[in-house]
Order: structure tokens, then sequence, then C-alpha cells
């Protein structure tokens, strides 16, 4: 038995049987974790979706931010951008069996057995594995409750830009989802930069990578990650694993065997 995690898949359904062939992958016993935005850009988001929804509870997925863009957009609280490529999920006969499931899906991911911690983007530096995963909860609930095309349509914003206890409604649930499916550079406090998708040495001044400050509480968790293609695979952290290979740009695509951190990559 395996637990894989897999890195951006962004409807690049291909690739990504290609990858489990690679790793030889066997539905009957293996798991697979995927890192979030299963959808978008690729070619074949509606196959990816009725692929893992297929798998049942072989497959576990965090919401990416082309994920929330997807029910953002079905639920009409948002227009489509030129870029998408959604109209497959939309127009789907199953879109509504889809989407109900991809609601319901977490922003963060735990499991006894494994110590790993998965998300989309990152944690901020003051947040632990545990309040991590209490504040995905938050949204989880929103998403999943009877206002989620409500929650949806104030999703959206860069501010707040840091966190503070202290925040209640849309603001509250705002930052929490910014910092879990968007994050790539925050201050040593939390403080979000989402402006910037550079690579790593592109840090405006007094921010760094999310991962790379000293002191962060979850530093002791090992933490599976994807959204920054341009880390190239690479955070050069200690227990800090970045999955978003670029695949959709032609790159790669990866997986990471969580057992003992193998990894296993196909061309796309």
């Amino acid at each position: 038995m395996a637990t894989w995690a897999i890195g951006d898949v962004q409807g690049c359904n291909a690739p990504l049987q290609s990858l489990l062939a690679n790793c030889a992958f066997n539905p009957e016993t293996d798991r697979l974790w995927f890192v979030g935005d299963l959808v978008n850009r690729g070619p074949d988001s509606l196959g990816v979706l009725r692929f893992v929804m297929g798998l049942g509870e072989r497959a576990v997925t965090v919401l990416g931010n082309h994920d929330l863009h997807l029910l953002a957009v079905a639920a009409g609280v948002r227009k489509a951008s030129r870029k998408d490529t959604l109209l497959d999920v939309l127009d789907a006969p199953d879109r509504d069996e889809i989407l109900h499931w991809l609601r319901h899906r977490p922003l963060a991911y735990r499991e006894s057995g494994l110590p790993h911690l998965m998300v989309h983007a990152g944690v901020p530096p003051p947040w632990s594995a545990e309040y991590t995963l209490a504040r995905a909860a938050e949204v989880e609930a929103a998403l999943r409750g009877p206002q989620w095309a409500e929650f949806l349509g104030h999703m959206y914003g860069d501010h707040p830009d840091i966190w503070s206890d202290a925040l209640q409604g849309f603001e509250r649930l705002r930052v929490i989802t910014n910092y879990l499916t968007r994050m790539r550079f925050c201050t040593a406090e939390g403080r979000l930069d989402i402006d910037n998708k550079g690579s790593p040495n592109s840090a405006n001044a007094g921010f760094a990578p999310w991962f790379s400050h000293p002191g962060r509480a979850a530093a002791g968790t090992p933490i599976v990650f994807g959204h920054w293609a341009a880390l190239e695979g690479k955070a050069d952290t200690d227990h800090v694993h970045a999955l978003d290979t670029g695949c959709v740009w032609g790159s790669r695509l990866r997986a990471m065997r969580l057992e003992d951190g193998a990894l296993v990559h196909c061309a796309c």
C-alpha cells in the first residue's frame, strides 16, 4: 500500500494517467492525495473530476484557487476568464453532482497514520497544523452550507491582508481562503503579498516565501502543497514539499510517495 501526493493537475488528464502508470498505482490498495487545482487551463477538467470522484475513498483532494473559481463561475457570482477551460464541466449532464462533490472537499487535510498536512498554497508562519485545520473548517462549513453561493460572492479580494482572531464574517473567511489557496509571499507575521507570483528571489522588501520564515509554528509538520509552479518543485526547506511542477505549462507532473518521500514524474 502506498499513498501518493500529486501536484496541480489543472485539467491534464492524460498526463495524470501516465503518471499513475509510472507510479504503478493500484486502485485496490493505494491512495491518492491531490494538492488542489484539479481543473482549469488544461484540456480535460471534466475527465479529471470524473476520474477522481470515481476513486471514492481511495482519493482525497483539497480545494485550490482554480477549483473555487469553477464553483464561483457555476454559481453565477464570477465571470469566466478568457483563459478558462471549464465549459466541459459547466455543460456536463452530471454537472450538479460534480459541483456538489467539489463543494464538500476540504481546504486542509491530515489523517491518522501519516504526519503530513496537505494544503493548496501554504500555511502562514504563525499557524500550527492544528490551527490551520480549525480555520479551514470554517470555510468548509460555509461552502457546504445553504449560503455557499453568497460566500463565494464575497470570497474575492486581497484584504484583509493579515489574520486576526477578531475578524468576523466574510472578511474572516476571505483571509483564511487567501492563505490556504492563494498565498506565496508573506511577512513573518503573516501579512500577504498576493500580487507577486514570481520566483522566490523576486520577493518584495519585507516579504519572503511563506515557508522560509524562521520560527514557523508548523515547522515540525511535513507539509505538501502545490500552487507555485515557479518553485519548480524546490522549496529548499525541511519538511516542506512543493508538488506543483508546471504540468499545464508543458513541464511535468509530480507524485511523491508519502511513506518514504520517493518522487515520480511524467512529461506534460
